[in-house]
């Protein structure tokens, strides 16, 4: 009698182990970047928090900073202890204001009992996707602009 020839299922079985096993060895590897819709999602998590600060400033009556590193990637709330945290390999900018009023600010975004804000634009990007976080000076209103290729 003579063999079939093939593989038997012994041996395919083995040959998928010995796959999924390498796969799960390699996979961790490789880089995780952050994808265009989560990109969205950051923008949204900020202006979110942005709105948040402005609504308790008026809710409260007190001024409501927004705390902004740029270098350290996190927008820090100024009214509950919230930030959001942009991952290293998005770029984050703010364009801010250097003088509010009297005061010197450069890394908060000021949200007044009245609505009005100090205002800026913060803007996050990776490889020409990107959005800017627009805060109106004169309303304090908040809006998420999409920018580059979507």
């Amino acid at each position: 009698m003579r063999a079939e020839p093939g593989f038997t299922l012994i041996e395919a079985a083995c040959v998928l182990a010995i796959m999924a096993l390498l796969a799960s060895l390699i996979l961790p590897t490789f880089p995780r970047t952050t994808s265009q819709a989560r990109l969205a999602g950051y923008a949204l998590e900020v202006a979110a928090l942005l709105k948040g600060d402005r609504n308790a400033a008026i809710r409260e009556h007190v001024m409501v900073s927004t705390l902004l590193d740029a270098e350290g990637h996190i927008v820090r709330s100024g009214a509950r202890s919230v930030a959001v945290e942009i991952p290293k390999d998005v770029s984050f900018n703010a364009l801010l204001a250097q003088k509010c009023g009297d005061r010197i600010v450069g890394s908060t975004v000021d949200f007044f009992p009245s609505g009005a804000s100090c205002g800026g634009v913060i803007a996050i990007s990776r490889q020409g996707v990107g959005y800017q976080i627009r805060v109106n000076w004169l309303t304090g209103g908040v809006e998420v602009v999409a920018t580059g290729k979507t």
